[in-house]
């Protein structure tokens, strides 16, 4: 219960405005499903103990010292995203395409040495590696019983002089979809499927629809210093720039067929916001090699911290059977904010089985109740909602594995990942963990490569469409998730 109860207050802080940064920002930008080039990402992602990939430089840059010629590669990808939404009984589909970019990087050679002895070479490296696509677009709809999301704006109005609301609540009060109740001095409101309160109980029975739009992503310039010492030994060293983009834009819209006393006909919601932000992280990483067929891989990540720029807006427009239209909006807000993600540690092992293929496994330890934000300037105090992240989120281990079989010039590969649970158990999302699985085939020619790499990554979620604080019945709608990528990586050897 007590779980369910953080979960309605961090639904209020994401439906208004003035209590922006909640436990689901801490998360989304502080989770990384390691992207790439089409050989890394068609292996699970699993190369903490490989190395010899540009997008290792992200993992553990330790992988550059494997690399024995100077190398460019670019990574371009589709991206498709489906989410089914399931709401009181009714089931609705969305999809999207996007075209991005996954991984761009080169690698080239500082010193080189012909012995096997002592440090044989040392290798500068760049790539940009997509950490995470928040690409989607969700379709919730069906008939609610039970309650509104005029509700939730009368509660949190509640105590409050009509002439003093703010957010939500005041714009919903200007365009008469809440108003106060006889006799309450002017500071209880009711909404218009109860005439305001005058007719008792809500006449509820309105068909909901919620339009849901996320675009951006997380990705990571890597600038990478990596060795290879009398090929035991490789290590390496990254200094991690991180981009992020995000927006989310929804159109949350009711409407009824019943005559009701206060002439309500329908109403749509817009709630809009942009997050944008750099990152800075180090990472340090080494692969030891005691025996020829077997790598052993491990490497730690500082903590990103960011600094996030937010721009907010929300309006309403409402109509009414008497032919009224209203719109009112509240003035865009902006805030400047800093989030550090938490630390990470990596382990992995790798065995070589001849030259017919290998096996990779990895393990990631991160935990997600560290994160935490910051003012940049503007004193505002932090306590409550990195309290929310402490209780709320949780340590979890994430497991990679990959593989490949080489046939002459042709690679054949496969991968699997989980990412863990990050929300503590009694949350209505405590069950909410990643999969992928992947494949792909590789062809090397000289100095050429071309690899082809297919992901499925899958997750399913509930989703709260509005909280009622008074209420445990709040409006919850589930999103199972599919996305599926495509990469194509061609690579050039030279030196």
């Amino acid at each position: 219960m007590k779980r369910l109860i953080f979960i309605l207050m961090a639904g209020l802080s994401l439906l208004q405005g003035t209590f922006a940064q909640t436990i689901d920002d801490a998360l989304r930008y502080s989770q990384v499903f390691y992207g790439g080039t089409a050989r890394f990402s068609s292996m699970g992602g699993a190369f903490t103990a490989l190395g010899g990939d540009m997008s290792s430089l992200s993992q553990n840059p330790a992988g550059l010292g494997v690399f024995r010629s100077s190398e460019i590669t670019l990574s371009p990808q589709l991206f498709h995203n489906s989410t089914t939404a399931g709401f009181n009984g009714t089931s609705s589909q969305d999809y999207l395409y996007n075209f991005n970019l996954s991984q761009a990087g080169i690698v080239t050679g500082l010193i080189s040495k012909g012995d096997e002895s002592g440090l044989i070479s040392l290798n500068f490296g760049y790539s940009f590696n997509k950490t995470n696509n928040f690409h989607q677009t969700v379709r919730i709809q069906g008939v609610n019983n039970s309650s509104s999301m005029a509700d939730y704006w009368a509660s949190i109005g509640e105590g409050t002089n009509y002439k003093d609301l703010s957010g939500g609540s005041g714009i919903a009060y200007d365009t008469w979809i809440i108003d106060t109740l006889r006799g309450a001095a002017s500071k209880a409101y009711g909404t218009v499927y109860s005439n305001y309160g005058d007719n008792p109980p809500s006449r509820y029975g309105q068909s909901v629809r919620r339009l849901l739009s996320n675009d951006g992503y997380t990705g990571e310039h890597a600038f990478s210093i990596g060795g290879n010492y009398a090929n035991k030994i490789f290590f390496g060293a990254t200094l991690g720039i991180s981009r992020l983009k995000y927006s989310s834009h929804y159109e949350h819209m009711e409407s009824t067929d019943a005559s009701l006393p206060s002439m309500f006909k329908d109403f749509t919601y817009i709630d809009h916001y942009e997050d944008t932000g750099t990152g800075y992280t180090l990472k340090v990483g080494a692969i030891f090699k005691p025996v020829d067929f077997i790598r052993i891989g491990v490497a730690f990540h500082s903590p990103t911290w960011y600094h996030i720029s937010e721009y907010f807006y929300e309006d309403i427009t409402s109509h009414f059977t008497d032919g009224t239209k209203y719109e009112s909006g509240n003035d865009p807000l902006r805030y400047n904010f800093a989030l550090t993600t938490p630390f990470r540690l990596l382990g992995g092992v790798a065995v070589q089985i001849q030259k017919i293929g290998l096996i990779s496994a990895d393990y990631e330890f991160v935990d997600y109740s560290t994160a935490k934000f910051s003012q940049t300037g503007d004193h505002y105090d932090y306590t409550n909602k990195n309290s929310q992240i402490k209780d709320g989120l949780r340590p979890t281990s994430n497991f990679r594995l990959g593989g490949e079989l080489r046939l002459n010039k042709l690679y054949l590969r496969t991968g699997y990942g989980y990412y863990g649970k990050a929300f503590r158990s009694g949350d209505n999302n405590d069950n909410l963990d990643y999969r992928t699985l992947s494949f792909g085939a590789g062809f090397r020619e000289q100095n050429i490569s071309i690899d082809l790499g297919f992901t499925n990554y899958k997750y399913s979620q509930s989703y709260f469409l509005y909280p009622l604080p008074n209420s445990f019945d709040p409006a919850l709608a589930s999103l199972n998730t599919v996305n599926n990528m495509f990469t194509v990586t061609v690579g050039y050897k030279f030196n």
